[in-house]
């Protein structure tokens, strides 16, 4: 449903009028043909402050780098450092370095390595190394490439191992060394551990089957809550007493600019505030009760198609926004969303696959069955830029709102399926 447009929702009627959530008739909004704003919490936080990084995740301060609030990180060098000589680096001590996953991930993530990376489950986003001692390339080349591969190809995904200082010189000599010593074709024991024949996955589980999802618990619970009542004595149910019918839509219309607000509001941050505003509940965003909610409202709508406002002018300014920020190189290892979901898709970085835009929003919020947990999409947000060495934003933060309206506009057409399930 885009602006200006109505969409019918049993007795109630949900009208798009410059952006607002506007309920017309119905249970709790009035004589029928009264309208008003769905009401909002406009006071305030809508996720706990100060924001807390979840227990489990890395507690390193990653503030001296690139953030989607701050542009904080060093620039590229201008010209490759010199060097006084060849080098003479510890082949053995690199064959480790390439290999090791406390720092970034390690250098197989995205290469294979002939012999240190024939039963690793190497990644194909940057090119085989394997005969790379053969190619010819100087010392230096080899190092700089190493530090920081910017002074070559500024449009590289390649982090700046030495510039961001992951690595020091001596190290970064050291796998050097052992580059000049990768001679031979890579030889894999199995087609999976060959990232050009390793099969793309595809998620075959059926998740809405409470029995595979445990996501659809998740359902059940937010039934209950909507007949809760909350601090102001009346409950979800007391103003809408068809969910079914009042909701079948609804979400796949979401996220959109919320004027009252200035920034773009998507369903988690929806559920707080006009929780807040109606029932006196608190449902802050990132807790248990509000991706049950989360995940109700988007079951709800299930197998309808995303269809937000991107046509209103407000909307268009926050996708520009939102694409911006998926360009932008963040954290320690800098990496922007398009380096992974748009120049790096459809391959592998070790062992997981790199998704397209499209088909990365329609499921969300997901089951994470490594995890044993419900993220909303505001939480893999957060994750890839912890995961990346950037420091998170609270999840009502507008950068998250820009990037996810971004988001929803790539899945434009794409069927909800929630709650989703993904390993």
């Amino acid at each position: 449903m885009r602006l200006g447009g109505i969409l019918a929702i049993g007795t109630a009627a949900v009208l798009l009028v410059a952006g607002a959530f506007v309920i017309a008739g119905g249970s709790g909004a009035g004589a029928q043909g009264n309208k008003k704003e769905a009401p909002l919490d406009t006071n305030g936080d809508a996720s706990a402050r100060p924001w807390k990084r979840y227990a489990g995740w890395p507690a390193r301060d990653e503030s001296k780098w690139n953030t989607l609030a701050q542009v904080a990180s060093p620039s590229a060098p201008k010209a490759p450092r010199k060097l006084a000589g060849p080098i003479t680096g510890d082949a053995a001590k690199g064959a480790e370095l390439v290999a090791d996953r406390n720092r970034g991930g390690s250098c197989l993530a995205c290469h294979v390595m002939g012999p240190a990376g024939g039963a690793n489950l190497p990644g194909n986003v940057g090119p085989d190394l394997s005969q790379i001692g053969s190619a010819g390339r100087e010392d230096e080349y080899l190092f700089n490439y190493i530090y920081d591969p910017r002074v070559y190809n500024p449009e590289t995904v390649m982090p700046p191992w030495g510039g961001h200082g992951v690595f020091n010189d001596q190290e970064i000599s050291d796998m050097v060394a052992f580059l000049k010593t990768l001679k031979s074709p890579a030889a894999f024991k199995t087609e999976l551990d060959d990232p050009e024949k390793r099969p793309a996955p595809v998620e075959k589980r059926e998740n809405l089957d409470p029995i595979e999802n445990p996501g659809m618990w998740a359902v059940d619970k937010a039934q209950d809550l909507w007949k809760q009542a909350g601090a102001a004595g009346k409950s979800c149910q007391s103003c809408h007493s068809d969910a079914k019918a009042e909701f079948k839509t609804w979400a796949a219309s979401m996220p959109r600019w919320e004027p009252r607000l200035n920034k773009v509001l998507g369903v988690e941050e929806f559920v707080t505030r006009h929780a807040r505003a109606t029932t006196g509940a608190n449902w802050l965003m990132e807790t248990d009760d509000n991706r049950a909610m989360s995940v109700y409202l988007h079951f709800l709508a299930n197998g309808t198609p995303i269809q937000i406002d991107t046509t209103s002018a407000e909307s268009k300014a926050a996708i520009e926004r939102g694409k911006e920020l998926s360009n932008r190189k963040l954290g320690e290892l800098n990496f922007a969303c398009t380096d992974c979901h748009g120049k790096s898709a459809n391959h592998w970085i070790r062992g997981q696959w790199l998704g397209e835009p499209k088909g990365q929003y329609d499921h969300f919020p997901t089951w994470r069955t490594s995890l044993l947990a419900i993220w909303d999409i505001r939480q893999r947000f957060q994750w890839c830029q912890v995961n990346i060495r950037a420091d998170e934003l609270p999840p009502d933060a507008k950068e998250y709102g820009d990037l996810e309206l971004y988001l929803a506009a790539q899945n434009d057409g794409q069927k909800l399926s929630v709650p989703g399930i993904r390993h």
